[in-house]
């Protein structure tokens, strides 16, 4: 983590000059432009890899906060920097400057990338992305709470016997003997979810991932007005509002031991009270996409020589 900043913080050291004393630049047409450029989003491949200690990225919540429907306090550029510098220890004693950072729920990073980049702030530029953020936690949970609601071989049979239309995708042989699921794949099985469990007895469970994938779709829109801004926020609770039927079913399990959990600590359940925030800061999550490079790694890998 340190070096991955350290990296960072020299490769970058030519935008944070821009952001405070301006640059020339041209435009596709050769116009130039006297430029400025601020830290405005920062997409993060897995959110979790950078959760200061056991805290939200971009609150103050704790791991066991991660649950709650009341919004904690955003982690500022300022609140961080303090808790870093009231760290008074030598760095060079490394297990010593862990155990310390520990003490404040930090990472080991002494010198975030960000420090000196003007106006930037870690609780607004980490934006909401969709497929690492929304289409993986639909795979990793919401899918996992339906396979244990229905059980697995139940659910691949309502997902074959349902019929193909022209346009999307037929899953005739289900869905949960499919290897290297990708984003594609997780959008297409979102697609059919809500069909697939309409009229199950457990109606706190269906209307709990019918408000989960309301407020993804909502959240995606390629133009987001006032009044949608308030569908996304309105949908979010109505998950929050009946999320313990999830638990009182005993549907969320760990995914080693597989026993029944009685906690929510999840961290992309808890990214997710940051989205309605990002969008009135930093407009729609849409534009901030990592389908693109996340494409170009694979085809990289699969292109790659054996001997490399």
């Amino acid at each position: 983590m340190w070096l991955f900043h350290h990296c960072l913080d020299i490769v970058l050291e030519p935008l944070k000059q821009a952001a405070c004393f301006g640059r020339m630049m041209s435009d596709p047409t050769g116009n130039l432009h006297y430029c400025f450029t601020p830290l405005v989003s920062s997409i993060i491949d897995t959110p979790e890899a950078c959760i200061r200690g056991c805290t939200s990225l971009v609150t103050t919540a704790m791991y066991k906060d991660f649950g709650d429907s009341d919004h904690r306090p955003p982690c500022t550029t300022a609140l961080t920097l303090i808790q870093l510098q009231s760290i008074k220890c030598n760095i060079d004693e490394v297990e010593w400057y862990f155990a310390t950072c520990k003490d404040f729920q930090l990472s080991d990073v002494s010198h975030p990338f960000w420090h000196d980049w003007l106006y930037a702030d870690p609780s607004q530029f980490p934006t909401p992305e969709a497929l690492n953020y929304w289409h993986c936690q639909f795979w990793d949970h919401d899918m996992q709470w339906c396979k244990h609601m229905l059980g697995a071989g139940e659910l691949d049979f309502q997902f074959s016997v349902l019929p193909p239309i022209a346009g999307f995708h037929h899953f005739n042989q289900g869905v949960m003997k499919l290897k290297q699921v990708g984003g594609c794949t997780q959008r297409d099985v979102q697609q059919y979810i809500i069909v697939v469990i309409a009229g199950l007895p457990q109606v706190d469970v269906v209307i709990a991932i019918r408000a989960l994938m309301e407020f993804q779709y909502l959240a995606q829109a390629p133009a987001i007005t006032l009044q949608m801004h308030d569908h996304i926020s309105a949908a979010l609770k109505t998950f929050h509002d009946h999320k313990h039927g999830i638990i009182d079913a005993g549907l969320c399990c760990g995914q080693t031991t597989g026993a029944a959990l009685d906690h929510w600590e999840i961290p992309k359940l808890e990214f997710m009270q940051s989205v309605a925030p990002s969008i009135h800061q930093a407009s729609i999550v849409i534009q901030w996409s990592a389908d693109t490079t996340e494409h170009c790694q694979r085809s990289s890998d699969h292109n790659q020589q054996p001997e490399l």
